[in-house]
Parts: C-alpha cells; sequence; structure tokens
C-alpha cells in the first residue's frame, strides 16, 4: 500500500490486488454535523444532487456513465462524511476517478433538478419512518446527543428539507469541499508505484480544486485530536428511559450510552471487542445466544459501536413481541451486569480474540470494502493501520480492560433507553 498527500492537499492511499474489478473512492469530511447555518439534511442533499449535472455533464449522461461499461456508482453520507465510489473493471479507472472529481468539484445544482430530487428525500425519510427499526435507532441517537452537532438526523427533517436551495448546496460545496478535506482511494491490479504516479498527475490536472483558506479547519491526524481536546462530547450524560406507544403488535427497543471517542486509544478498540462479544454478527454473541437462540424473544438483536471525532454511541438493538419486552430488558440487563461482575477468562478472550481477527479478515477480501475503509482511516488519521499493527492491538486487549470498559459503559445511571411499541 502506498499512501501521500498531492501538493494540491488531497490524501490518497492506493493498493494493488489481484482483481479484475478496480474500487476507487473520494471521501470529503463533512457530514450532518458541519451543517451550522444550514437546514438539518442539508449534507445529505448535497450527497444526492452532486449527481444531477456538472457543468459539462447532465444528470442523464452522469446516471448512465459508468453503466455502459458494466460499472457501478454510489455514495452515501453519515454524520461525519460524504463517500463517492466506484466500481469498475480496471482498465476503466481512470474515468471512474475523473468523474467522481468532476461530481465533487463542478456540480452545478440546477432548480429544476433540485426539485426532483427533493421529492426523492422526502420520500427516504417517510420511509425511514415507516421502519421501527431504524426510526428508533434515529430517535435514540437524537436524545443521547441532544444539544451537540450529532443532534441531527442525517436526513434531516421533512421541513428542513424544504428549506434546503440551489444556492445553499452551492454554499455548503465551495465550504466545505476543499482539497485538505478529501481523501481519493483505489484498490486495483495495478502496480502501486504506477497508480500512485497516476493518482497524482490524475489530482494535479483538476484545476477546479478550491484551497483551504485555513488548512487547520481541515481534518487530518495531527489536527483533529488537537481540535477535540475542548470538545469532547460528555460521557456522563444524563440517562434518560423513554416509551413511545406507536400502537404497534411489536416492540422496537435501543439500550446504549455515549461511548469512547475515533482518538480514544486503545479504549475504542477495547469497546469495538466488547460490542463484538455482545451483539457481534455472530450467531455465538451474548445477546443473540440468550434472546433469540435459547429464549425466541427477539426477532433480531445486535450490538453496534459507531465512533466520532469527539465521542462515540454504544447501542443494543431489538424488535420483539410487545409481551416479551419486559423479559428482554431483564435479560440485556442481566448479562450487562455480569460483563462488569465476571471478567473472561483467557480461553474464552482467546477464542473472541480468533473470531474477531477472523472476521475482519474475511471482511477485508472485498475489495470496495477495502477502499472505502482506507478512505476512512486517511481521513482520520492521515494514514492505515497494518494488519500486523491491528492484529497486534487486538491480542494486547486484556480481560481487566474489557470488564473495567463494562463497568465503564454500564454503570448505574449510565444507560439510556428508548422504545417504540
Amino acid at each position: 500500500m502506498r499512501s501521500g498527500v498531492s501538493k494540491d492537499g488531497v490524501r490518497y492511499a492506493v493498493k494493488q490486488s489481484g482483481r479484475a474489478v478496480a474500487y476507487c473512492s473520494l471521501s470529503i469530511g463533512c457530514g450532518t454535523r458541519d451543517e451550522a447555518g444550514y437546514p438539518g439534511g442539508t449534507a445529505h442533499f448535497v450527497e444526492h444532487t452532486l449527481f444531477r449535472g456538472t457543468a459539462h455533464k447532465s444528470a442523464a449522461v452522469i446516471s448512465g456513465y459508468l453503466d455502459k461499461l458494466g460499472g457501478e456508482l454510489n455514495a452515501y453520507t453519515t454524520k461525519e462524511e460524504i463517500v463517492l465510489h466506484a466500481t469498475v473493471l480496471k482498465e476503466d479507472l481512470g474515468k471512474a476517478a475523473k468523474l467522481l472529481f468532476e461530481l465533487t468539484t463542478e456540480a452545478t445544482f440546477p432548480e429544476s433538478e433540485i426539485e426532483t430530487e427533493r421529492g426523492v428525500v422526502l420520500d427516504e425519510i417517510i420511509s425511514y419512518k415507516d421502519n421501527p427499526a431504524e426510526d428508533v435507532y434515529d430517535r435514540f441517537e437524537g436524545l443521547l446527543f441532544a444539544g451537540t452537532p450529532l443532534e441531527g438526523p442525517i436526513l434531516g427533517t421533512t421541513s428542513s428539507v424544504k428549506k434546503i436551495t440551489s444556492a445553499m448546496l452551492r454554499s455548503f460545496v465551495a465550504e466545505k469541499f476543499i482539497p485538505e478535506r478529501m481523501v481519493f482511494t483505489a484498490v486495483a491490479d495495478i502496480e502501486e508505484s504506477k497508480l500512485e504516479k497516476y493518482v497524482l498527475q490524475l489530482i494535479s490536472g483538476i484545476k477546479s480544486l478550491s484551497p483551504a483558506k485555513n488548512k487547520a479547519d481541515a481534518p487530518g491526524r495531527e489536527v483533529i485530536p488537537e481540535q477535540t481536546k475542548e470538545t469532547q462530547v460528555d460521557l456522563t450524560q444524563k440517562p434518560f428511559n423513554k416509551v413511545i406507544d406507536k400502537r404497534h403488535h411489536e416492540a422496537n427497543a435501543v439500550i446504549g450510552c455515549r461511548a469512547p471517542s475515533l482518538y480514544q486509544m486503545p479504549d475504542r478498540l477495547v469497546c469495538a471487542m466488547l460490542a463484538n462479544i455482545l451483539g457481534g454478527p455472530a450467531s455465538n454473541s451474548l445477546l443473540n445466544k440468550e434472546l433469540r437462540e435459547k429464549r425466541g424473544w427477539v426477532y433480531g438483536i445486535e450490538c453496534s459501536y459507531t465512533q466520532y471525532a469527539d465521542s462515540g454511541i454504544l447501542a443494543i438493538t431489538f424488535g420483539c413481541d410487545r409481551p416479551n419486552l419486559d423479559e428482554c430488558m431483564a435479560a440485556i440487563g442481566k448479562i450487562l451486569r455480569r460483563l462488569q461482575e465476571v471478567p473472561f477468562t483467557d480461553r474464552q478472550l482467546k477464542a473472541y480474540r480468533k473470531q474477531l481477527l477472523g472476521q475482519l479478515a474475511i471482511g477485508s477480501e472485498s475489495g470496495e470494502a477495502q477502499c472505502l475503509s482506507m478512505g476512512k482511516s486517511m481521513l482520520a488519521w492521515g494514514s492505515i493501520m497494518s494488519p500486523e499493527e491491528t492484529r497486534k492491538a487486538i491480542e494486547a486487549i486484556t480481560p481487566a480492560q474489557l470488564q473495567e470498559m463494562a463497568r465503564k459503559l454500564f454503570a448505574q445511571g449510565r444507560i439510556s433507553s428508548l422504545v417504540l411499541k
């Protein structure tokens, strides 16, 4: 793997693969939390409308540009980033890469196309609200981070999206889409020195890149930790326990708390392992084994850990029949108390380490997942942990660290809950 920073300030990382398919992504370090002064949902709306026309291509041309090559073009928005990514045959990597930069530097946001896309986003908000499992998590996160930049939903609200104008979209992009906030990554069957040289030539040829007015505004390994020292979200936030009666036959619930941030090492890795043990994708996770496999009480249950620059969220989400809700809550509480009181044995932890390392290794076999992960790491840190470094860090986690993390996260008076039923 090779990585660095172009003379224009764009960070990049490239990796050779043995696949005929190539992957590339362009990540911009701005998201929902950067919408101060704009209606909620502006970042997500920008992501949608980047595809609605550039100075050189119409929406129709953009839509079919990679399709006719058998490729794919997609994008997503989070609380802290907007990511465009493409999958093509390796000989078409240049076309895909140029398109990503064109979309992010030359989008025109025509009024007629804006109105069309507004309808799409409003429908997306409605469909999201119609999915209780997604709705309850969004509501929970909003309550957990109330009063902070992480409070707002990524999609925005019906009323806020209706306020967004073409001028606002152009202003947001001009302000946030600066080279120092951009990371380009590529995974392709091309020798890395050649791929790096091509990427640098490509970036240097993009005349529409707008330099930052203040380079310290852009996130990076040396900047973000210093910026967030004074803005870490308080982990001791007063908990809440809310029940909203939606007159459903089922209950959808979230139990969780604020957790370590992206820059809190080694706490974030300890928390990630704890979440995986509790409710990761494996059927032997503690919550799944007890509530679904043994009791048959839940439709599904998982524990997720999301890391932000100044905080994080650990959340247990599940859906069940309404009569089973109290039993589920009691069973989850019992498991959380056991994690605080009884440390894992060395044998147990060895098995959990192997499971997590196996999941990470298998996940990294996906070229697309690898490309996106590289972008996220470069955006946050300016570097990428090697598989060896990751293994070493995970193998260093001890039973005492996991127990201490459980005690910190699940201490009495720290856990919040939200139930839609």
